[in-house]
């Protein structure tokens, strides 16, 4: 029998996609040994098959739109969009499934990878198991970090399997365009892949349990963004659940609560994301298997001083960029515990996760853009704030219109009426998500509106909706 082979470290990374890089990064800066263990592609869920492709799919076809809104532009942009060239975009942004450079890059920080699925197997203790069927006991002198990530969660719909449903993984890394193709739900993922789909030739129809796309924003959010899925050509139901779905002689069927069958090419399922934790041997440190992971705000896991978990596999913020916040608190966190400096938990802190609670960015790339940070008007009182929902038609923007013939798009801001600070933001047109760190400075940062009078917008630019938003404020 051969002996397994065992290496300490201070730190073990449990997962290689952008949060557990950033993790890695933080702790390798400090000086702590630090393993890293992945089990797919290095660079996970969002290189792959989440922010790049997606991104890299809708680019031509926001820059298309906005073309079409545009004098002398727009007649020359009226034809379709070339499918091929589309893909080979995003195949490029991609590496096309390869990480070979993010291989290197953590090679460069000095984190050791190991490839293969890390289990927990006690406390500080990581076994991997390679794809050479080997195992390699890995233990962590300081820290071990989860940073599994999450994927799709199916409904429990019998026969599912057998319909071979799309997930976001799907539907990001398709080769072609389905001739028609069934979305269910009206999230982000809905929504940004009914936007790539239609416009890449499917016929697109969208399935919504809810009343509205977009549930998470203001709802003037979901309205802007179906009425203009709606006039690209997308059927959006909503209210609508399916019941059953099956497929016969290669066409998907779906029916709906009301009895109407949907048939399809393919059927996209974009129902919400499950932690990736139901393998990791959680069930050895007296945790639950499949269980999203209670944190504190310097992402360590409640009851045990050594396990943090940083990302979607907490389920704070299940966005790219905020678990790569995380994982520069969380980083910095277990350097500071590391070597005896003091820990900054207090609110804002450079340990402490603050912004998960209050000032949460996110950016929905349809046509029209979406972008929010901070609190709804509705979070906003149910979290008890006495606030104020100031709205502006953005179109009153002289920017706007110079952007777009005949741009349509609504800004509102929530406002602390004891404070005097933004609680939250919401933008809505085409071009909003390049506004929208604007509105993430000024949450995070409590700045007063007394001071915001004072940062000029320049002129004509679309950024002049603040100044708008303030004088509306004003005037109430």
């Amino acid at each position: 029998m051969t002996e397994t082979e065992t290496n300490a470290y201070d730190v073990v990374v449990l997962g290689a996609g952008p949060v557990g890089e950033n993790v890695a990064d933080r702790t390798r800066a400090a000086g702590l040994t630090t393993a890293v263990v992945e089990s797919e592609l290095v660079g996970g869920e969002c290189s792959y098959w989440a922010c790049m492709p997606s991104k890299a799919l809708l680019r031509p076809v926001i820059a298309r739109a906005d073309a079409r809104r545009v004098p002398g532009l727009s007649q020359s942009v009226q034809g379709p969009l070339d499918a091929s060239a589309v893909l080979a975009h995003r195949d490029y942004y991609t590496s096309n499934w390869k990480d070979d450079g993010q291989v290197g890059w953590l090679d460069s920080i000095g984190a050791d990878l190991y490839r293969g699925h890390g289990r927990l197997t006690g406390p500080r203790t990581v076994t991997v198991t390679g794809p050479d069927g080997g195992d390699r006991v890995l233990t962590a002198r300081h820290a071990v970090a989860v940073c599994t990530g999450s994927r799709a969660a199916l409904p429990g719909l019998p026969g599912l399997d057998e319909v071979r449903p799309w997930t976001s993984r799907e539907a990001t890394s398709s080769k072609h365009a389905p001739g028609r193709l069934i979305v269910v739900g009206g999230g982000v993922v809905a929504t940004e892949m009914a936007t790539v789909w239609q416009a890449l030739g499917s016929k697109v129809t969208m399935l919504v349990r809810g009343k509205g796309l977009l549930p998470r924003m203001e709802p003037f959010a979901g309205e802007l963004v179906a009425e203009a899925l709606a006039e690209a050509g997308a059927d959006v139901r909503t209210g609508t659940s399916v019941e059953s779905v099956t497929r016969e002689n290669g066409t998907v069927v779906a029916v709906t609560d009301a009895g109407d069958r949907v048939e399809a090419d393919e059927i996209l399922f974009a129902t919400g994301r499950a932690p990736r934790t139901d393998d990791l041997g959680l069930e050895t440190i007296g945790l639950e298997p499949g269980s999203w992971l209670d944190v504190d705000d310097s992402l360590r896991v409640t009851g045990h001083d050594w396990l943090y978990a940083v990302g979607d596999v907490n389920q704070r913020a299940l966005l790219t960029h905020q678990g790569k916040y995380q994982a520069r608190i969380a980083g910095a966190a277990i350097a500071a515990r590391a070597t005896g400096e003091t820990l900054l938990a207090e609110p804002w802190g450079a340990h402490a996760a603050t912004a998960d609670h209050a000032a949460v960015p996110q950016v929905v790339f349809t046509d029209p853009e979406a972008a929010a940070v901070g609190l709804s008007l509705a979070e906003a009182e149910q979290a008890g704030h006495r606030v104020k929902a100031v709205d502006v038609d953005l179109s009153t923007v002289a920017g706007a219109g110079l952007y777009a013939d005949g741009y349509k798009g609504r800004a509102r801001m929530v406002v602390d009426l004891e404070d005097e600070i933004l609680r939250g933001v919401t933008l809505v047109g085409p071009g909003v998500g390049e506004l929208i760190h604007s509105a993430t400075i000024a949450v995070a940062g409590q700045v007063p509106i007394g001071r915001l009078w004072h940062a000029v917008p320049s002129y004509p630019t679309i950024s002049e909706v603040w100044l708008r938003l303030l004088e509306a404020y004003r005037d109430a």
